[in-house]
C-alpha cells in the first residue's frame, strides 16, 4: 500500500552540513588518494546486506539521516537499527546508544556524523565485526577509510546509501525520492 504525503524533501536531503570535503565521482578529488568501489561493488555490498545500522539517526524529520531512515524502513529489505547516544525511538523504533549495543551485528554501518567523530565510528565497525563502512554524501575521511580497510571491511564515501539503493532498484526520482506513482503517462506541468 502506498501513502501519499505533502513532505517534500529538501534536495540535499543526504548531506550532510559541515562535513567536509565533498566529491562527486568515484575518482578522488584534489588531494584525495583513495578510491571508492565502482558502481558494481556499491551494487554488491547492498544486494548481500541484510542490515544497516544508522550510526548518528535523528528524529527530527528535517535531518539528512531521518529521511534516508525512512526510505529504508518503507522501500528496501533491510533491518534497520538506529544507534544515537541521546535518543530512545525514533520512528517507533528503539535506539541504540552505540554500535556495540545493538542485538545484530549489522552488515552495513551507515554514518551521519561529523568529521572528526569518523576515525571513532570507523573502529567501532571494526570491533563489532561489520562488514561495510558507508560515509554518507559529503562526508570523506582517508583514515577512517584506511581503519575499517586493515581490518577488511569494505568502504563507501561520500554517498548515499538511500540515492545508491534507489538507483540500483529503480526507485530513484529525478530529484531524488520516490514518487510512489507508476505511469506510463506523461506529466503535465501547470503554468
Amino acid at each position: 500500500m502506498t501513502e501519499s504525503c505533502s513532505f517534500t524533501p529538501p534536495a540535499d536531503a543526504c548531506a550532510l552540513p559541515s562535513a567536509g570535503p565533498q566529491a562527486s565521482s568515484d575518482a578522488p578529488a584534489d588531494g584525495r588518494t583513495w578510491t571508492g568501489p565502482g558502481q558494481q561493488e556499491r551494487y554488491g555490498i547492498l544486494r548481500r546486506a541484510r542490515s544497516i545500522a544508522i550510526v548518528g539517526a535523528s528524529g527530527n524529520p528535517a535531518r539528512a539521516s531521518y529521511f534516508v531512515a525512512t526510505y529504508l524502513l518503507s522501500s528496501s529489505p533491510y533491518d534497520v537499527y538506529f544507534v544515537n547516544p541521546r535518543a530512545d525511538e525514533i520512528l517507533g523504533r528503539p535506539v541504540y546508544a552505540s554500535l556495540a549495543d545493538l542485538p545484530v551485528v549489522p552488515d552495513i554501518v551507515d554514518v551521519f556524523r561529523r568529521h572528526d567523530d569518523l576515525p571513532g565510528v570507523a573502529q567501532e565497525a571494526v570491533d563489532i565485526g561489520a562488514k561495510t563502512l558507508w560515509l554518507q554524501l559529503g562526508s570523506w575521511h582517508e583514515g577512517a577509510a584506511e581503519i575499517a580497510e586493515r581490518a577488511g571491511l569494505s568502504v563507501v564515501m561520500d554517498r548515499c546509501v538511500k540515492i545508491e539503493h534507489a538507483r540500483f532498484h529503480g526507485g530513484l526520482h529525478f530529484a531524488g525520492f520516490d514518487t510512489g506513482v507508476i505511469s506510463a503517462k506523461r506529466q503535465l506541468l501547470s503554468r
